[in-house]
């Protein structure tokens, strides 16, 4: 695999995904990683001239990173390496970007709803996932902001931050096709909601992974806001090579030489921990 195709792969994978787009990643070291955390604050102290200083230990906790390994294998006909170079780069290249959209996706369906992309399942050993949080709340008017404005209240009144959102895009629909008692749309600016990137000042994502699909049945799960910056801490731990197998059983398909096959395998390592109390949800109502 070209060293150039390669690496733009791994950074594309970094980068597309709604949880890439609105919470930074950072270095992370391969295996459990723990982050120390304040949970009582340190406080200064003014002191006279002369005067004693008084203690001001503060007490602390830690939680810990867990790593979780995303892979891709996919299958093409072993013909290619036939093909001139050209031909051989641009297969190689359609297939990598395929691979990448697949592992951005995993990270969110990973992190997000804890689902394993390739079934679609629920993945019951995970416990640490965004839409764990309990602050939910449930679609009950034509009034998208409306929803958003009491999730947000749910933590400001909490004392969280709110310097994100994710938007599954029939909820950006939701919102751009707002009106005015005049019948304007109440906000322009999001043209036809279908790349929002900011409302009312907060920054904003959109991606169908907020409700889970196509991966998985549909979540119900409309938005997502909270603090993207601070209450998700994730990297990536590992950037393994991209490899070409040309010989033996990979993925379970059976014999890649008996079949005429070769197959491409992307793997990257993601690490997180979410603190879901800095989340609330949206969600349709349950029936």
């Amino acid at each position: 695999m070209p060293r150039n195709i390669a690496d733009g792969m791994v950074r594309d994978t970094r980068s597309t995904s709604v949880v890439a787009k609105l919470s930074a990643r950072e270095p992370q070291r391969f295996g459990e990683t723990d982050y120390i955390l304040f949970n009582d604050l340190p406080k200064a102290e003014f002191v006279e001239e002369g005067a004693n200083k008084a203690s001001t230990t503060g007490g602390f906790d830690s939680v810990t990173a867990k790593p979780h390994k995303a892979q891709v294998t996919m299958r093409f006909n072993e013909e290619v390496q036939w093909a001139d170079e050209d031909y051989q780069l641009g297969i190689l290249t359609e297939l990598g970007n395929a691979g990448v959209t697949a592992l951005s996706r995993a990270l969110d369906l990973g992190l997000l709803h804890r689902i394993n992309p390739l079934t679609g399942s629920v993945i019951t050993g995970w416990d640490n996932y965004v839409t764990s949080s309990t602050k939910r709340v449930e679609i009950a008017t034509a009034d998208a902001d409306a929803d958003i404005r009491s999730a947000v209240g749910l933590l400001v009144n909490d004392s969280k931050s709110v310097n994100g959102m994710a938007i599954d895009p029939k909820y950006g629909w939701a919102l751009a096709s707002l009106l005015t008692e005049d019948g304007t749309q109440r906000y322009p600016q999001l043209g036809f909601g279908t790349d929002i990137q900011s409302f009312l000042g907060v920054p904003a994502a959109m991606g169908d992974t907020v409700s889970g699909t196509p991966e998985a049945t549909d979540t119900g799960i409309r938005a997502i806001v909270g603090d993207f910056q601070s209450g998700i801490r994730w990297g990536i731990q590992r950037d393994l090579p991209l490899e070409i197998i040309r010989y033996g059983d990979p993925d379970g398909q059976g014999d890649l030489k008996r079949k005429n096959q070769i197959a491409l395998r992307l793997e990257v390592v993601y690490g997180w921990y979410v603190f879901a109390d800095r989340f609330a949800i949206i969600e349709n109502a349950t029936p």
